[in-house]
């Protein structure tokens, strides 16, 4: 079986892969299928320590091989003995050879920890594949199609539709969840509470002869690549400033990311122009709502704002009761400035995404018990910042440590993993990731993001923040609408409440249009810090105080807020929900599980290879395959027959009866990833294929479509059916 490792030029220079053994929930036996080799950052660091070493040596030997021709050129300058100028020579070219050594040594460390030849190639054969076999296509591909759209064909609306559903009944049946569907089109209103109108964007730079666009950062990443993966003669020292650019890119400022393009020479790569200054750029597709123009809106950038803003009506709906949770399954849009990486960055795309209100004061779940055992790759930030690699937690270990903040922040990874795992992605593969301090948004408690490994490095396909009480205080703020729940007490209670009263009169006047931002964080303050800053302005006058939104301290005098507590009888508790926020980008999803699903293995002539994908039957795009062994009236009725058996069981499956020979029937369905075929080769018995071993069973026709269905529907494993009936060897079967 032929897998991604038969990209890799050399198994010796490349470093370490592991070999992934697939166990088949419908397979007698365990196959080793080497799904693919691993392509982890986490080696990374290991690579380091050799590569800085080798730069010094080769910088060393590069200075030698300089004064030995330098030396050369004295003595004939100086015509000095024939002898001594060989021997000048000789030593030149050994110096010469050493380098040539050093340089193939190095050249080997960079491949062994980037692989981006061995990653292309790969790439290459399961996009060549995939569209050769119309999962997906470039949109309007007669016109030249357009960067960042695509069209998924017959088979990629398949295994969308089938992911889609499974994520329907993993989250919204098994989570009682309640399910809305919101317009695409969303009111600049709406956007601007949310933030999305100030700060949904990227920066941009743009050709300063054409006006042609490019994403900054990009532009500024794939140099430092470029020259650490091809330039061997960078200086350890320089090689190690580029790596710290890609380790801070995320960070920069316009400023700074301008000012190293700058500093590098950084051109337009189509035409070699200088560039613009880096500036920001909306990601939203804008529109107007109405014939008069008179409504802006845009199409939305995500799903959830539609959730949010319908708060109160779901609250009532489910008997003014929480936790409850919403979800959403639609398109979005983000106008990105130089779409790239297939279907990992287009345009429009389809998001799941799920918005569970909890209180804020309990944060526990019910059901935590069911996921705390799991134990998978994690990345707290505390790994990362001190260069370490993902390592395998427990997840009640993680939540009993704080490294994860809550229980139902834990409980929703935990079902993401369990989500990802079930549909096909190697749990080798896969890491939760924890957002540093700095990435963070200010108001979020905690974020986590499920990387899953594939050909383009890690790739963020689900996020899970637990985004406090921000979005539904946002919205209340913006609409005048109260958006919150209440929690009634048995009796009155008597309890001191935190009063923070912002002057907006003196703020404003002083602040002007940031007075928001300062308002907000004033009113955000925790009891302790709002004390502290009523005694500092009290003995001082006037204090430094650091606004989030606004990333510096402002001046805040004594005047411009008050700070008590008061008591007061309460019946019932009025609060903001907080929301946990699991967001699945299904495009990427789909994108990794082809990747992981993909190898190919020899013919049985050993003269070509096959490609497959190893779906399972849950996402598979058809889910079996019914062929005649030979052109013959009588078999092509039976095959109908069960043909309709499968219709009415619900079964998606294709019938072929050409002339065409099984085995080459069967490799063309093996690259749609159809997890089963079934043979007409007698009137009474039909054969059972299953993909991966290859393995058949005899069944009688009557009962072809029953034992499918099963089989499909993990009502019986493929081990099970395996015992159960005779086995059938046939040669075809191998072709």
């Amino acid at each position: 079986m032929r897998t991604l490792s038969a990209f890799i030029s050399s198994s010796t220079s490349f470093g370490p892969c592991f070999f992934h053994r697939l166990t088949l929930r419908h397979s007698h036996k365990t196959l080793t299928s080497s799904l693919a080799p691993c392509f982890r950052r986490q080696f990374t660091p290991t690579m380091a320590a050799p590569e800085d070493s080798l730069r010094k040596a080769l910088a060393d030997k590069q200075s030698e091989v300089e004064n030995q021709g330098n030396q050369v050129r004295s003595l004939k300058a100086g015509k000095a003995a024939k002898s001594e100028i060989d021997a000048a020579i000789e030593a030149l070219n050994a110096l010469k050879l050493q380098k040539a050594s050093i340089e193939k040594d190095l050249q080997a460390t960079l491949s062994s920890a980037d692989g981006s030849v061995n990653r292309e190639a790969f790439r290459q054969a399961v996009s060549n594949t995939l569209e050769r076999r119309l999962f997906y296509i470039k949109s309007f591909n007669i016109y030249g199609g357009v960067a960042g759209l695509y069209d998924y064909g017959p088979p990629g609306c398949a295994v969308k539709s089938n992911v889609l559903a499974f994520w329907r009944q993993h989250f919204v049946l098994e989570e009682n969840m309640l399910e809305v569907d919101c317009p695409c089109v969303t009111p600049e209103v709406v956007l601007k509470a949310s933030g999305h109108v100030e700060k949904f964007t990227d920066l941009m730079v743009k050709d300063e002869e054409t006006g042609t666009c490019y994403r900054a950062d990009h532009l500024l990443k794939d140099f430092c690549n470029d020259k650490l993966q091809k330039d061997l003669n960078i200086a350890a020292e320089k090689a190690k400033e580029l790596k710290h650019v890609l380790a801070m890119l995320d960070d920069f400022s316009a400023e700074e990311l301008g000012a190293k393009i700058k500093e590098y020479g950084i051109v337009s790569p189509d035409t070699k122009n200088p560039l613009s200054d880096p500036y920001p750029f909306n990601l939203m597709f804008q529109t107007s709502i109405g014939p008069s123009g008179l409504i802006p809106g845009y199409l939305r950038p995500e799903t959830a704002q539609g959730i949010f803003v319908n708060f109160k009506d779901l609250y009532y709906y489910n008997g003014n009761k929480l936790p409850f949770a919403a979800a959403q399954i639609g398109q979005a849009f983000r106008n990105e400035i130089s779409p790239r990486q297939g279907l990992l960055r287009v345009r429009e795309f389809t998001l799941a995404e799920i918005e569970h209100f909890v209180d804020p004061e309990d944060k526990s779940h019910p059901k935590f018990s069911e996921v705390a055992e799991l134990e998978f790759l994690m990345f707290p930030r505390e790994l990362q910042t001190s260069g370490k690699s993902a390592k395998a937690i427990r997840l009640d270990e993680a939540v009993a440590k704080g490294i994860v903040n809550n229980q139902t922040l834990g409980y929703f990874i935990g079902r993401v993993y369990l989500f990802l795992t079930r549909l096909g992605i190697d749990k080798k593969r896969l890491r939760f990731r924890q957002h540093l301090a700095n990435e963070m948004a200010h108001y979020a408690a905690d974020c986590w993001d499920a990387e899953i490994e594939s050909s383009y490095g890690w790739i963020e396909c689900v996020g899970i923040a637990d985004r406090s009480a921000y979005d539904l205080r946002a919205h209340s703020e913006k609409s005048g609408e109260a958006l919150v729940a209440h929690e009634k007490f048995p009796e009155p209670r008597e309890v001191e409440v935190l009063v923070i009263s912002p002057v907006k009169k003196e703020i404003g006047l002083a602040f002007k249009g940031s007075q928001k931002n300062v308002v907000e964080a004033l009113e955000s303050m925790k009891e302790k810090e709002a004390f502290a800053l009523k005694a500092d302005l009290e003995s001082k006058g006037e204090v430094d105080f650091y606004v989030c939104t606004l990333g510096k301290n402002v001046s805040i005098k004594k005047n411009m807020v008050k700070i008590s507590k008061e008591k007061k009888k309460e019946h019932q508790r009025v609060f903001t929900p907080s929301v946990i926020e699991p967001s699945f980008g299904i495009g990427r999803i789909i994108y990794c599980l082809y990747e992981h699903s993909y190898y190919t293995r020899a013919s049985k002539a050993g003269n070509e290879q096959l490609n497959v994908f190893a779906f399972p039957s849950i996402v598979a795009p058809i889910k079996c395959t019914v062929f005649p062994l030979v052109q013959n009236q009588k078999y092509e009725d039976i095959a109908k027959d069960i043909s309709k058996s499968l219709t009415v069981a619900g079964i998606s499956h294709k019938i072929d009866i050409t002339g065409t020979s099984i085995g080459k029937r069967y490799a063309r369905t093996d690259e749609l990833g159809v997890p089963f075929a079934i043979t007409v080769d007698t009137t009474s018995s039909v054969t059972i294929r299953e993909r991966d071993s290859k393995d058949q069973i005899r069944v009688d026709v009557k009962e072809a479509a029953s034992v499918v269905k099963e089989v499909t529907e993990g009502l019986r494993s493929w081990a099970d059916v395996w015992a159960a009936f005779p086995h059938h060897s046939s040669a075809s079967a191998d072709e």
